[in-house]
């Protein structure tokens, strides 16, 4: 691969999360010219003499390792990074922005802060929702701000599956809301750590039928009993011999995407007529499933959704062209 120049490297992005960080070197017309991972997330930087009392030097590290030739051969070109850096155990935190509001204030809000490597990053602000029980996200923002130039209705619903699923509401290009469902991890600790766990057998391939006899519980009258009980029948169905080891796990994670998708349809007041899907594939497949079962839809999905909103918080932000 040939060394970058400062003439195709109008931008340096990152997607710096819990686990890992994604470098993006964008070129001046906005399109990514390089990618590249590492596993440096924020609780897993390298180790640094020093860097105990003064974590800024993990930070520092992990830049300078992940994309120093970039930063050496186009000075100029500006840094901003998303996600978790920003929060209380990032580099530096970002304070929160409240919703509802217009993607450009995000871009205009950037925190900046001094890498002690001749140039500033700049972090983008998570969001905060105001309310009895409040909702935080910090990296989804982006993703969302990306998806939007992609879908331009002016009701949609976003939803951003993983193991904290969030679903944003916009109205005429406004951030109007935001919920969000554990149940990433919740089917993680209930696989892992509870007897759920002890008759399940991970299957070679994924089994739709088992997902979908799962995704149609919350639509039952057994339903009604809430998440609570029903997570119990992972467990009885195997013991009466009516699902196979091999079945749980897809009989599990179909059972908390339906309750999470049945909750999200009663909340709503009004569906809207599109509803946009951003993450893995796989996953992204499942809630769709999900979400057809419960007549919701119709449903597409975002490509390249954090790179673009990297780079368009960029240009918010007058980083760029």
């Amino acid at each position: 691969m040939s060394k970058p120049t400062e003439n195709d490297c109008a931008l340096i992005a990152l997607d710096w999360g819990t686990s890992s960080l994604r470098c993006y070197r964008f070129d001046a017309h906005g399109s990514v010219a390089e990618r590249r991972g590492h596993p440096w997330g924020i609780m897993n930087l390298p180790v640094v003499e020093g860097a105990a009392a003064n974590p800024a030097l993990a930070f520092r590290s992990a830049l300078e390792a992940a994309c120093g030739d970039w930063m050496a051969a186009a000075p100029d070109a500006p840094l901003i990074a998303a996600g978790m850096v920003g929060s209380k155990q990032g580099w530096r935190e970002a304070p929160y922005l409240t919703v509802p509001l217009a993607p450009d204030r995000i871009g205009r809000k950037l925190l900046r802060i001094d890498t002690g490597l001749a140039r500033p990053l700049y972090i983008v602000p998570g969001l905060l929702q105001v309310s009895a029980l409040p909702n935080v996200m910090r990296g989804e923002e982006t993703q969302v701000i990306g998806a939007l130039q992609q879908w331009r209705d002016d009701e949609l619903l976003i939803g951003l599956p993983g193991t904290h699923s969030k679903w944003v509401r916009v109205t005429h290009g406004r951030i109007q809301h935001f919920d969000t469902f554990m149940t990433g991890e919740v089917y993680g600790a209930l696989s892992a750590h509870t007897i759920l766990g002890r008759t399940m057998h991970k299957p070679d391939v994924p089994d739709d039928a088992a997902f979908m006899r799962g995704a149609r519980v919350a639509q039952s009258a057994e339903g009604l009993a809430g998440v609570l009980s029903n997570i119990f029948s992972c467990r009885t169905l195997g013991l009466t011999g009516e699902l196979e080891p091999q079945a749980q796990p897809d009989y599990l994670s179909g059972l908390l995407i339906g309750h999470e998708i049945a909750a999200l349809k009663d909340m709503a007041s009004h569906h809207p007529q599109r509803i946009g899907l951003i993450g893995d594939p796989a996953l992204c497949r499942r809630y769709r499933l999900a979400l057809e079962l419960y007549g919701m839809g119709p449903v597409s999905e975002a490509e390249q959704a954090t790179e673009a909103g990297l780079w368009i918080l960029a240009q918010h932000a007058g980083l760029v062209g």
